[in-house]
């Protein structure tokens, strides 16, 4: 069922856009009336409740990016990206959040794409990138391991050096859509060194090479999203080696550095502060007015400052460029904020709607004809979400990770 009382955002006027200079706002306009016809209905709902999008929907989207040239918008024109500047790019970013678009996959756009331009051989560049820009390949992250996750310089995953190929034997885990995968990069010991940083190496090969195992983890939220990755002398072609042996760590820092300036979701973030404010105006418990409850419109308004504060810490770190002064913490800055508001905003949906955010499916829809005033379908999936969420704070770099960062830039700034 479709919540017809949803927020449009498509000709919304917002603080942000007071923000942008004319040029931006029309280019705002352009992505909104592109995304108004490109994601189904269908679609939108269900990933505004919360649920992942599903492959096909995935290809479909894609699909249409590609068309407009639009898949990779980081990347510079001479490989087929727009051409944006980096203000473009973060109102494209949230404009396909907040009018809860399916995800563009970031394992080939976001991580390996920008290494292999800028570090990967012409053969790499003309054999891989093309997939990712057309939405053909679906890409995995070979990195985190048994007892090497925030610690990733401590992996075991081993590759021989065998003159013609590398003979690659370990495991991954936490391999977010290995079981969609077509292609996967990943990190590997090739050779022993006095720091452990060092001897490592980046590689890209196809999944369905022999010796490749994929076993489900079936996350706290009943998903499938995760999995365990085996290797067993699986041959990986010398050409699948990433720029020089044992520079794998370099690799890693600059594929990281992308990925955590691409995940403050403040689109999505702002579609949540309209869901709690729509869910303070139900009757969800009766004699409760939670627009008028102090505890809860306290709350609210701290949240939706905060966001607010780091929607302008984006543009203002942003503008800076690359070699800004928020160069180096920026990143870390952006993602630990971010993941605070996200797992804040998805506590607050739960807590608010009680026992109704228990239920998710189409069992439990069909199971109310209304909820205050509210249609069944608009509760289904704040627990899936608030429960995929508590992963916000681990994935590209754990919050404490992001703290030690700030704590060393702040000490050696200290006369």
């Amino acid at each position: 069922m479709r919540d017809q009382g949803a927020r449009d955002f498509q000709d919304e006027r917002d603080h942000i856009d007071f923000l942008l200079d004319d040029e931006l706002r029309a280019f705002r306009r352009d992505v909104r009336a592109f995304l108004r016809d490109a994601v189904p209905q269908e679609t939108r709902d269900r990933i505004d409740r919360g649920y992942a999008a599903t492959k096909p929907e995935i290809v479909d989207f894609l699909a249409k990016l590609s068309a407009k040239g639009w898949v990779a918008p980081a990347w510079p024109a001479e490989y087929g990206g727009p051409g944006w500047t980096q203000l473009q790019r973060m109102v494209y970013s949230t404009e396909l959040a907040r009018n809860a678009a399916p995800s563009i996959p970031p394992f080939g756009v976001s991580m390996i794409g920008p290494v292999l331009y800028t570090f990967g051989t012409q053969a790499q560049k003309d054999k891989y990138l093309p997939g990712i820009l057309s939405g053909e390949d679906f890409w995995c992250q070979g990195f985190s391991e048994p007892g090497s996750g925030s610690d990733l310089a401590s992996l075991r995953t081993k590759a021989e050096d065998k003159g013609d190929h590398y003979l690659l034997n370990g495991q991954k885990i936490w391999t977010s859509k290995a079981q969609y995968a077509d292609r996967i990069f990943l990190l590997a010991r090739t050779d022993e060194a006095p720091r452990k940083q060092g001897g490592i190496s980046m590689f890209v090969l196809d999944m369905d090479t022999p010796g490749i195992v994929v076993k489900p983890i079936i996350s706290i939220d009943m998903n499938h999203s995760l999995n365990e990755v085996f290797f067993e002398d699986v041959k990986i072609p010398a050409d699948g080696l990433v720029g020089e042996r044992g520079k794998g760590w370099d690799y890693a820092k600059f594929l990281l550095g992308n990925e955590r300036t691409g995940i403050t979701n403040v689109g999505r973030c702002r579609r949540q502060v309209e869901r709690l404010k729509r869910l303070a105006r139900a009757d969800l418990i009766p004699g409760v007015d939670l627009s008028k409850d102090g505890a809860f419109l306290r709350d609210l308004a701290r949240v939706e400052a905060d966001l607010t504060a780091l929607e302008i810490s984006e543009i203002r770190i942003l503008s800076q460029g690359k070699n800004g002064p928020s160069a180096m913490t920026g990143p870390s800055v952006l993602k630990l904020a971010s993941a605070q508001i996200q797992q804040t905003l998805a506590e607050l949906i739960v807590s608010t709607l009680g026992h109704y955010a228990a239920g998710r499916g189409a069992e439990f829809i069909d199971a109310f004809d209304d909820l205050g005033g509210l249609p069944p379908d608009f509760v289904d999936g704040a627990l899936n979400e608030y429960l995929f969420g508590r992963a916000v704070s681990i994935y590209g770099g754990t919050n404490q990770i992001q703290r030690d960062i700030l704590a060393r830039a702040a000490l050696e700034t200290r006369p």
